[in-house]
């Protein structure tokens, strides 16, 4: 299948912009819990924000915007991590009539200026004294930038104060200027190559990716009991699209700032789903599997673990026969009741985008009770273009296209997508928007990918990641590289061989689970240059080696690897903010070993 459109759910919005979610809800169900916010004298305590409440704050804080000068139109950003300010900031700068720019935290000098001056915000919120002196030191190259207000500094109760003389009357003014077509936010592209550019989102776009997933969805976002925990950042899309998603819903929404205090704060707070990145779900998996190895349960773990694959799998076929069923049971009992446990208790389902996932992965958490619905989409969409539904779930692909959005594969499998959730192109770069669509009017995504007879979209890789062998072959390496990092002991991977005479990887090591491994094998003294060159571990990886090599063809199998003293993080410069490969950089980094694989 070449093309498949998904129809549109009637009516469409009937919100103008996205303000209108927050003021709609106060005046129809006022007392509903729209959010929770972590309690200060109890860190297991969550407590309750109205629909009224958070109405209030968002006016407050947007008429201080008003008094310090801020005008409809104006763009301002937000610099800091996932957390209840960002939330009421993203509206507030909304109901003032303005544009949010957000900024990553973790965002470097150099990056800060540019989405600053290439935006030319006028104001900034920032979160700690550490970001404003960075921003401090750029501000020369930003001349447009007025104002700098600081979260734990009391950015908000300033705001407040501020705004003390504002009408409401002037509020509902600067929101009725907003319509559909009026621009919502510049979210700047995570720039794994070049430099980042701003992309143009609408109130529309928001609004009918929101409308789509939510009444796609009911039993998820309707759900009167349902909530989620969100921890990814608010300056990527897929963040914000939770943010507008859950007040569109009026589903219950709390913020996790600190990745470290994820498992207690999903304990505490038992959301029924949460949002993610395939990376969090291999950290999940890993950190079971270091747990049962050091507790001397590793065999059990592994058996509970192909039980729990097997069993999924089944459930495509129809049924599992009375044997699997039994087995899952018992390990239902002894080992994914504790998962389930640890991720809060109340968890059925996730929504995975970002990074392909992998059927291995979808297949074990299904097994175990909670259901992936990976998707698919970029900032250029909105977030999703794609989702897997609770009613109908294709585990390895991305589902099938969010109502009102179609897919069409061109010639060269390059993956094309067209609907209202699709971005009105880059800011101040008429040239680049041009090429970005199709003559009638299809956004170019520049991934590969096939639909099957269903209309489920499968994603084969990046058309500028494929590797051509020296020999012709043409390697995806996402497949190999999901396979590899199913291993416990594989953090990271990155397959290469562009006009190579073979496919050859680079792997870093699982830090939680090298402890474990290092500690059975009697290895502990071992520094990390000697335990990279270590024998028994090369064996261990050939392993993991020759699993992921029998998803492909001999041509295209992975012939040698080279293991790496270090990871690839955020902070070393390797991966994105959303945690994806930045493989450029990474392939500058490392020439030296990559040469090395073909000598």
């Amino acid at each position: 299948m070449l093309e498949f459109a998904s129809p549109a759910i009637t009516p469409p919005p009937n919100q103008r912009n996205l303000s209108d979610l927050v003021f709609d809800h106060a005046k129809t169900a006022p007392e509903h819990v729209l959010l929770s916010t972590k309690s200060p004298e109890d860190s297991t305590r969550w407590d309750p924000v109205t629909s009224s409440q958070f109405k209030e704050q968002v006016r407050a804080t947007a008429k201080g915007l008003a008094a310090e000068g801020i005008q409809p139109g104006d763009r301002v950003g937000i610099m800091a991590r996932t957390r209840y300010e960002w939330t009421v900031l993203d509206f507030a700068i909304w109901t003032a009539g303005a544009v949010v720019v957000p900024i990553y935290e973790t965002s470097s000098a150099e990056q800060v200026q540019w989405i600053l001056s290439d935006s030319a915000a006028i104001a900034l919120v920032v979160e700690t004294a550490a970001h404003r002196v960075l921003v401090e030191s750029v501000r020369s190259d930003a001349p447009a930038l007025v104002h700098i207000w600081g979260i734990e500094d009391g950015a908000l109760m300033h705001l407040k104060a501020a705004g003390d003389a504002i009408t409401d009357e002037e509020i509902e003014r600067r929101r009725s200027i907003l319509t559909p077509d009026s621009l919502a936010t510049l979210i700047y592209t995570s720039g794994t190559t070049g430099r980042p550019k701003g992309c143009e989102v609408t109130h529309a776009n928001f609004l009918h990716e929101a409308h789509s997933v939510v009444h796609a969805s009911p039993d998820l976002f309707y759900d009167k009991n349902g909530s989620t925990l969100l921890f990814l950042p608010l300056a990527h899309v897929f963040g914000r699209m939770i943010g507008v998603g859950t007040a569109y819903a009026g589903l219950r929404l709390g913020h996790c700032s600190d990745l470290t205090q994820l498992p207690a704060e999903l304990a505490s707070f038992k959301p029924r789903f949460i949002l993610s990145v395939p990376r969090v779900f291999e950290k999940i998996y890993n950190a079971a599997a270091s747990k049962a190895e050091a507790e001397g349960k590793g065999r059990i773990f592994n058996a509970s673990a192909a039980v729990a694959i097997a069993y999924s799998q089944a459930l495509d076929l129809g049924h599992p026969k009375m044997g699997l069923r039994l087995k899952h049971a018992l390990f239902d009992r002894l080992v994914y009741v504790k998962l389930r446990t640890a991720l809060g208790g109340s968890m059925t389902h996730s929504i995975s985008g970002g990074a392909p996932l992998g059927t291995r992965l979808g297949h074990f958490f299904r097994g175990i009770g909670i259901t992936i619905l990976e998707g698919y989409g970029l900032t250029e969409t909105t977030a999703g273009a794609t989702l897997n539904l609770t009613d109908k779930v294709k585990i390895g692909s991305v589902g099938r296209p969010i109502p009102g959005t179609a897919i069409r594969i061109a010639e060269d499998g390059e993956v094309l997508i067209k609907g209202p959730i699709v971005f009105r192109g880059y800011w101040k770069n008429e040239e680049a928007t041009k090429e970005a669509f199709t003559d009638d009017g299809f956004f170019k995504t520049g991934d590969l990918g096939r639909l099957d007879e269903e209309g489920f979209l499968y994603i084969v890789g990046r058309k500028k990641e494929l590797i051509v062998t020296a020999g012709g072959k043409n390697v995806a390496p996402a497949v190999l590289e999901d396979r590899l990092r199913a291993h416990p002991l594989v953090s990271q991977c990155i397959v290469v061989g562009d006009n190579k005479p073979y496919i050859a990887a680079l792997i870093t090591l699982d830090q939680d689970f090298l402890g474990t491994w290092r500690k059975a094998k009697g290895k502990i003294d071992l520094s990390m240059d000697e335990l990279t060159k270590d024998k028994d571990l090369h064996e261990t990886l050939q392993q993991a080696v020759n699993e992921a090599n029998k998803a492909v063809s001999k041509a295209e199998s992975i012939k040698r690897f080279s293991v790496l003293p270090m990871d690839l993080t955020i902070a070393s410069g390797h991966l994105t903010p959303k945690l994806s490969m930045k493989r450029n950089v990474v392939m500058h980094d490392f020439a030296h070993e990559i040469e090395l694989l073909y000598s």
